[in-house]
């Protein structure tokens, strides 16, 4: 799953960024997730991602948000991922800043949904694989 790929392409930062912090990963399953940050527990999760066939392609897009934002610990301003969904992404909704909009639990496949579910509001994945090619989401927002 997308857990494999992390490491070799994130080296650790991506994961960080990903989580947001682990000690609040943990804290975010039960019911304290739901009133702090939903990790695991919410319905609905709204999105914007970059998907490439090429792992060197969505690499790229990646080093561009370490640099800008990502290395510093900041998080990536949905306009500036936005601009780069446009640039690097080979889905439909690249032409949306990459804007999935809300989904449900179920409508995505395996580690897309995965990730999804479990990157805090405001952070970005670390790029990771899935059937369609490889992706980097922008957790946007969560809803019951």
């Amino acid at each position: 799953m997308g857990k494999d790929s992390k490491p070799k392409e994130g080296k650790g930062k991506g994961k960080q960024a990903a989580s947001g912090g682990d000690e609040n990963a943990s804290k975010g399953k039960g019911k304290a997730g739901k009133s702090a940050d939903g990790l695991g527990t919410c319905t609905y999760v709204k999105a914007r991602h970059i998907l490439c066939e090429k792992q060197g392609k969505i690499n790229e897009a990646y080093k561009k948000l370490q640099d800008g934002w990502l290395s510093n610990g900041d998080k990536v301003p949905p306009a500036e991922f936005a601009k780069l969904a446009a640039e690097y992404s080979e889905c439909p909704s690249g032409k949306k800043g990459g804007d999935l909009g809300w989904f449900p639990r179920g409508k995505m496949a395996g580690p897309f949904q995965d990730v999804a579910f479990n990157t805090v509001i405001g952070a970005t994945s670390a790029p990771f694989k899935s059937t369609h090619g490889y992706h980097i989401i922008l957790c946007e927002g969560r809803k019951n």
